[in-house]
């Protein structure tokens, strides 16, 4: 279900400090200026404060749905900078489906990878169980 909210609040303004770009994403003023001094986004200034605008909410947007999936702050930050030399954006879509492709890939390996962990984890476990089961079957004679 779309925010209306946040909809509404990009709508009317053009400009966000950093506290209400952060309150607007549920994320920490800290988390967004984590993200500019990576270089993802770049606000403007305003004397001393930062000024973020839609394009900045935008990118933040991106961003964090891109660690959402499990993408690298350095494969995120070299898609957002395509969509500057590309406006069409057809090289950006393209990179993005060869990184989409990779990491599912990368995830398909990993769930084999969990799978099998978990098959030798029960079989250590069963294994503890008859041992444990075992050990306390002789003390109970020794003591009987």
């Amino acid at each position: 279900m779309p925010d209306h909210k946040a909809a509404s609040t990009a709508m009317t303004h053009e400009f966000y400090s950093v506290t209400q770009l952060a309150n607007d994403l549920g994320i920490t003023p800290r988390a967004v200026r984590f993200y500019e001094d990576k270089g993802l986004i770049s606000p403007r200034r305003a004397g001393n404060n930062r000024v973020y605008t839609v394009r900045d909410r935008a990118r933040m947007i991106l961003i964090l749905r891109g660690k959402k999936l499990g993408f690298s702050l350095r494969e995120i930050k070299e898609y957002l900078d395509l969509y500057d030399v590309d406006p069409t954006r057809a090289t950006q879509l393209r990179v993005l489906q060869k990184a989409v492709h990779s990491r599912i890939l990368q995830l398909e390996d990993q769930r084999i990878a969990l799978d099998q962990t978990l098959v030798d984890l029960r079989e250590v476990e069963a294994q503890t169980v008859v041992a444990l089961a075992a050990l306390e079957g002789a003390q109970r004679q020794a003591t009987g």
